[in-house]
């Protein structure tokens, strides 16, 4: 297998797949996440890391292993309405209800903001994310070369700059670590777990995937063996990348509340750190890279959204859901950075632990011979738990069934409720497959 694909190709699908993940959003999270954690950065970080590295990097190796060729497939093995509500609820999350409207957010937070006056109002994020959004859509109306070459060329030197902030920032801090605030002075692990559902990351891996296992496919490798090993080294590279420079971000983050104070959101940490530095010059060359990144992440989504949904709707040209989608993104772009990440958190918090246990579920797949029924049951009692999850943290409380799955669920109040419940439901499932299969009713989804 070595002859078929060489080790140098591995190392560039390794940096591809970094760069696929590391979207100029996922700047915004750790620097966050490590001034609310303080002092507890470290268990804080720790639980970021799981899901904002090692899930998505198990995404891509479950696309590989199941050998699926895209994500509505795969989550047919549930039922094939799931497949196709389940991959349209995803592409509307990395698309056009979260994902796109926050690379103009972060752009206007890190790349103009710091230069207007204290209260700009409305009017100039308005103006930013009208040009923003309308070159995007030129760009994915017709995705030439220059969008790839822009981003080769960008990605060297954003994580230069990047890397020698953090490096300045870890040899220089610029002070000690804070008490943590009030959510991250107790089980800040979970919290940081929870956190990490903010980059969207696992839930972008499956589109991710087949961008990644193709690649591999035409470069020789055949065998599901030969994929998933060139796929296990090439996530191996990229998980490596990917939890340095969360970390480093972290702590660049936990180290400047003294100075600083706690600030909105990590787009106006990673802005005023740059600021404390090097100045309004680092100010302009972080926010123009950072800038210029974001157009090529906001093509990129506008591009596969798009095709998804030319695929589902044909009679729908794609030049008419690429502007529909760059026109409501840039709409929603105008909520805000702080708010649009607030709105996002009770979604990611109801369908997050779905997209865990399909990938799981799939690892397991031949385990239980692709019965549904466990797809079904495991993923149905996930969900009414992670509902309640979202409503919760929207602040819809229901006393009473929250104190029933307290009493219950081992690890609720940890945000975790969800994985026992998981468990039993495949349980269920498999047991009810095995009934059925007794009068001759049970049936296999490959």
């Amino acid at each position: 297998m070595s002859n078929k694909v060489p080790s140098s190709f591995i190392v560039v699908i390794g940096f591809m797949l970094f760069a696929l993940f590391f979207g100029a959003g996922n700047l915004i999270f750790p620097p966050m996440l490590g001034q609310s954690a303080g002092m507890n950065i470290w268990s804080a970080n720790a639980g970021f890391l799981v899901t904002g590295v090692g899930l998505p990097l198990l995404g891509v190796l479950a696309l590989g292993f199941s050998g699926k060729d895209d994500l509505q497939s795969l989550a047919s093995r549930v039922h094939p309405v799931f497949g196709i509500v389940f991959t349209t609820i995803l592409y509307l999350a990395i698309g056009p209800l979260f994902a796109m409207p926050r690379t103009g957010n972060v752009s206007f937070e890190i790349g103009v903001k710091p230069f207007l006056p204290e209260d700009p109002g409305p009017l100039p994020l308005l103006i930013f994310t009208i040009i923003f959004f309308t070159l995007s859509c030129l760009l994915s109306l017709n995705p030439a070369k220059i969008v790839e070459i822009v981003g080769k060329v960008l990605t060297p030197i954003k994580l230069t700059f990047i890397g020698i902030l953090v490096v300045v920032a870890f040899v220089n801090p610029i002070g000690d670590f804070e008490a943590p605030a009030e959510h991250y002075m107790v089980q800040p692990f979970f919290n940081g777990f929870r956190e990490g559902y903010l980059t969207m990351d696992t839930l972008a891996s499956f589109v991710f995937g087949i961008i990644i296992i193709n690649a591999i496919k035409e470069k020789g490798a055949k065998t599901k063996k030969q994929i998933m090993i060139v796929c296990g080294k090439a996530t191996a590279i990229a998980a490596v990348i990917l939890a340095t420079i969360y970390t480093a971000l972290s702590y660049m983050g936990a180290s400047s509340v003294g100075e600083l104070g706690r600030l909105d959101n990590g787009g106006i940490i990673l802005a005023k750190v740059s600021d404390y530095y090097f100045g309004s010059y680092g100010g302009l060359l972080l926010g123009l890279m950072i800038t210029v990144a974001c157009i090529t992440t906001s093509v990129g989504l506008i591009t596969s959204c798009s095709t998804y949904f030319h695929k589902l709707f044909p009679s729908l040209p794609y030049k008419t859901i690429a502007i529909s989608l760059s026109i409501f993104s840039a709409i929603i772009a105008n909520i805000g950075l702080t708010e649009l990440i607030a709105i996002s958190v009770p979604v990611m918090t109801a369908i997050y632990p779905l997209a865990i246990v399909l990938i799981f579920l799939t690892f397991l797949h031949s385990l239980f011979k692709g019965r549904p029924e466990v797809y079904q049951g495991s993923l149905l009692l996930t969900f009414i738990v992670s509902l309640f999850d979202g409503l919760n943290v929207a602040g819809v409380h229901i006393t009473f069934i929250s104190d029933f799955f307290t009493a219950i669920l081992p690890m609720y109040e940890a945000g975790l409720g969800w994985i026992f419940p998981a468990i039993v439901g495949g349980f269920i499932g498999y047991a009810s497959s095995v009934l059925k299969s007794k009068f001759g009713h049970n049936h296999q989804i490959d």
